[in-house]
């Protein structure tokens, strides 16, 4: 499996504007967050990255990704129909061919010395089948993301075969379908906001989108059904994400970054200057 082409979803009504918005990274680069996560994707290997948007966002979002725009199309989501239809609009752009896929309003900080995307993308040629990303998340944070029952590939600790997936469940609907032996009592595997996704992802898509009419078309069905029609694995623990949407997720994702980096010793002592003055 080789995955030569990436997808970045920013389309959301909610979520257009978190890409744009500015922050320093690892190495003391003041940057959009798209184009951090665009470096993310172009540093597993893909050649080619399609970016989803609203109507009306192309050349903001052409602003934004400065010397790598020749790498990019943009790709208009006409009406705002669900995550999954975001995906879909990309169909044209990947072709018949694997593809890698973000969301456009996380960032990542590796457990290693190659990023996220990167582990994703070489486990996927090594498995040769689609992947998810991860993350075991505490209960109260189901109702943010989707998340996936499995069970442990035999011989691996990380690495899950897909058997449900659930869009935003129920702590009771989690309790129940979604429970994963190994994890901690009361958390879930959630996904971690990037996959290495087959084309057969696009066929279900299609089919759930003829069916639904006017109804928004989300993500997590096409993969529930992804993982009935061929092998499908979740891979956990290769990193952190950071949803900058969520309240103070910039702060918190700018923190991650600054103490992932070599300015680290510096802002560690902003911070205890910060809570000495907050409590003196």
């Amino acid at each position: 499996m080789k995955v030569t082409k990436a997808v970045i979803t920013s389309a959301g009504p909610a979520q257009r504007a978190l890409p744009l918005q500015r922050i320093i990274d690892r190495d003391g680069v003041s940057k959009p967050v798209l184009q951090i996560i665009l470096e993310e994707a172009l540093h597993a290997g893909v050649d080619e990255v399609g970016i989803v948007v609203a109507p009306g966002d192309t050349e903001v979002f052409a602003q934004a990704v400065g010397e790598h725009r020749a790498r990019l199309r943009f790709i208009e989501q006409a009406a705002p129909r669900g995550y999954g239809h975001a995906v879909y609009c990309a169909r044209q752009f990947v072709g018949a061919a694997p593809f890698l896929h973000l969301v456009g309003d996380h960032l990542y900080i590796s457990r290693t010395e190659h990023g996220c995307a990167r582990q994703l993308v070489e486990l996927a040629r090594a498995e040769n089948c689609a992947i998810s990303a991860v993350q075991p998340s505490r209960e109260s944070l189901l109702p943010y993301y989707g998340t996936v029952g499995g069970r442990l590939v035999p011989g691996t600790q990380n690495l899950y075969v897909v058997e449900q997936v659930i869009e935003k469940p129920t702590p009771t609907e989690a309790e129940q379908r979604l429970m994963v032996p190994g994890l901690r009592v009361g958390h879930y595997l959630c996904f971690f906001g990037m996959h290495v996704l087959t084309p057969t992802v696009m066929e279900l898509l299609g089919a759930q989108i003829e069916r639904a009419g006017a109804s928004p078309i989300q993500l997590s069905p096409a993969l529930h059904e992804l993982a009935r029609h061929e092998r499908y694995l979740a891979l956990a623990n290769i990193g952190r994400r950071y949803d900058v949407g969520v309240k103070y997720g910039l702060l918190t994702a700018q923190l991650a970054l600054a103490l992932d980096g070599p300015d680290r010793d510096e802002v560690l002592s902003s911070l205890v200057e910060l809570l000495a003055t907050r409590h003196a």
